[in-house]
């Protein structure tokens, strides 16, 4: 890989995404912007719509789907099993331990990994992302929150919060409409496109914004672990599964992404909620994110050869 090739591909590929969150980020520390109430935006509107289009354009087939969820959930079973290992091995006390799980078993799939996938590699790709993402989302909102509650939350409640998800529904529909061959009316398929197009920049914006509220962890132990290992790890993890699974094309390049995307901004909220060491999750988020082109780069350049 010569420099000119990893510049240019920065260039193309991350810098965007990087200047569109700077303006979040400069956004949401000069004025008073409230970031929730975007983040519901996304979450509602544009994200659902977003997967649907992708999912009912796509030349995805349910097979290649099934794959990509097991290659999914494979990925965050790994990571999480790697994080806590290492984490013992550094003696990290138990919330620090739990933090650094969190955030290395979860990526930040949606408002970073969505746009750097279809800018890399275009639609096809992304339409692969997005089921990463969509089974991304259903386990952090199970799993993940099981994790950061340290034993005092309701597992019925984090199973049953599954089905408050809009993108489950949206993912059920599409499904239906491509299995059916259902033709959507000309007047909604232009509301779902507008939408859609609207949702990527909306989440690096957002992205932007909720990295305004970095707080600074004086455990540079587990953060420094909790970076290097979502960084460096994640990458090595997606390609020999991507491998293990017989993924090619357009599926390997947009998993490979996702698995090796830095710590999920979403990670943040569930950590403040639960009070498993919110500063440390987001320097971890925070770090993961600011030096996360220096292995994104080299990989997007590898898949694409």
């Amino acid at each position: 890989m010569s420099f000119i090739e990893l510049f240019n591909t920065f260039a193309n590929n991350l810098l965007p995404i990087m200047l569109i969150a700077a303006a979040g980020y400069i956004l949401g520390k000069t004025l008073t912007v409230d970031s929730r109430t975007i983040g519901r935006m996304v979450f509602y509107i544009f994200s659902p719509l977003l997967v649907f289009n992708l999912m009912v354009t796509s030349r995805l087939n349910l097979q290649q789907a099934l794959t990509t969820i097991k290659y999914t959930a494979a990925v965050i079973a790994i990571m999480g099993g790697i994080a806590f290992i290492l984490g013992k091995l550094f003696r990290l006390e138990r919330s620090h331990l739990l933090a650094v799980v969190l955030t290395v078993a979860f990526g930040n799939t949606g408002n970073y990994g969505l746009p750097l996938v279809k800018f890399a590699f275009g639609d096809e790709a992304l339409a692969v992302a997005s089921i990463f993402y969509v089974t991304t989302t259903i386990l952090f909102n199970t799993v993940g929150v099981v994790i950061a509650s340290l034993g005092h939350l309701d597992l019925k409640s984090a199973i049953l919060g599954v089905f408050k998800l809009p993108i489950l529904y949206a993912v059920t529909v599409a499904l239906l409409v491509k299995g059916f061959g259902i033709e959507i009316p000309l007047p909604l398929s232009r509301t779902i496109e507008i939408a859609a197009n609207g949702a990527i920049p909306a989440m690096i914006i957002l992205l932007g914004l909720e990295l305004t509220r970095i707080e600074w962890s004086h455990s540079l132990r587990a953060t420094g672990l909790g970076v290097a290992a979502k960084l460096l790890i994640g990458p090595l993890v997606g390609l020999f599964l991507a491998s293990l699974f017989g993924l090619q094309g357009h599926t390997r390049q947009g998993s490979a992404i996702e698995a090796a995307m830095p710590a999920a901004v979403a990670t943040t909220v569930v950590a403040t909620e639960y009070k498993l060491e919110p500063s440390l999750v987001t320097a971890i988020v925070f770090f993961g994110t600011v030096l996360s082109p220096l292995t994104l780069t080299p990989l997007i350049v590898f898949l694409t050869r």
